[in-house]
């Protein structure tokens, strides 16, 4: 159950990155540029915490590990993301980057050799169709037409892919370093390679604060969590658990910009969860097992 309430801390923090995006993007600075500064004050925050723990220090043979998490899962990710929503929207391209449960299963299954249950497939299909509903409800119900293209894509597809190695990086290569460790060294580098494709714009100090906050809550806050959760749980579960953010973004963007929820956008909302319920449920029957085995 700690892994559960974990993942499901970490899925309500990411759902408010869009309310800091939308308030950011208004003031003018550019996506990529977002990405970076999210990046970069969330290195402040997580080398502070690993400094204050002695936790700082990792062997020369895992730098590769590292520094390839930060390029795939920094750099990669936030790039082809934002160029999937650019292609194809905003709506098509949270549908796409939410096949990362799907991922999950699938490499869980190579790389982890984590088993794939009949429960677990369920689960991925309704988090899958889930996400299509809230994302895509609002367009099917005004009869609006999808459009698409190839790199856009293939650009979202990418995209759920990178955002599913988080999940895998974590349980087959950093579960030995602390969170705040690993992070030390893969932020700098993904924000490096970021660097150049920004295009700096003036700032408020409203602004300024709300980037701050932006990489407080959704970067150092929300992994901080979700990698204490992921070292509770498999890999799918947790990926499962993590669809509940788009459920949290939608009720956010409610509360915060009045945009309603489609009648579609909530039987999406119950699928996923519905497949959250599945994950608890088979959790708790598999630990009492283990206990009564034990």
């Amino acid at each position: 159950m700690a892994g559960f309430i974990y993942v499901l801390a970490a899925a309500l923090m990411w759902g408010v990155i869009g309310i800091f995006t939308n308030f950011i993007l208004a003031d003018g600075v550019g996506a990529l540029e977002i990405a970076f500064w999210r990046a970069s004050f969330a290195w402040i925050f997580f080398f502070t915490h690993a400094s204050a723990t002695k936790q700082v220090r990792v062997h020369r043979a895992d730098l590769p590990a590292l520094l390839a998490f930060g390029f795939i899962c920094v750099t990669l990710f936030y790039g082809v993301y934002q160029l999937a929503i650019r292609d194809i929207g905003m709506a098509m391209s949270a549908v796409l980057l939410y096949t990362a449960p799907a991922w999950v299963a699938f490499l869980s299954w190579i790389v982890l050799k984590e088993q794939m249950t009949i429960v677990k497939t369920l689960c991925v299909v309704m988090t899958i169709l889930g996400v299509a509903c809230i994302s895509l409800g609002p367009k099917l119900l005004s009869g609006d037409t999808i459009e698409l293209n190839l790199f856009g894509l293939a650009a979202g597809l990418i995209s759920g892919f990178t955002y599913a190695l988080y999940y895998i990086f974590g349980k087959k290569f950093l579960y030995r370093y602390a969170t705040p460790t690993i992070f030390v060294y893969a932020l700098p580098f993904g924000a490096l390679l970021l660097l150049p494709f920004v295009d700096f714009a003036p700032k408020s100090l409203q602004t300024w604060m709300l980037l701050i906050g932006m990489a407080l809550v959704t970067s150092y806050g929300a992994f901080s969590v979700y990698y204490a959760g992921l070292k509770r749980m498999d890999a799918t579960h947790a990926s499962v658990i993590a669809t509940f953010e788009p459920v949290v973004a939608a009720i956010s963007a409610y509360v915060v910009f009045g945009e309603k929820f489609s009648v579609i956008g909530y039987a999406g909302s119950t699928l996923i969860l519905g497949a959250v319920l599945l994950v608890v449920l088979t959790g708790t029957r598999k630990k009492r097992i283990e206990n009564a085995e034990g």
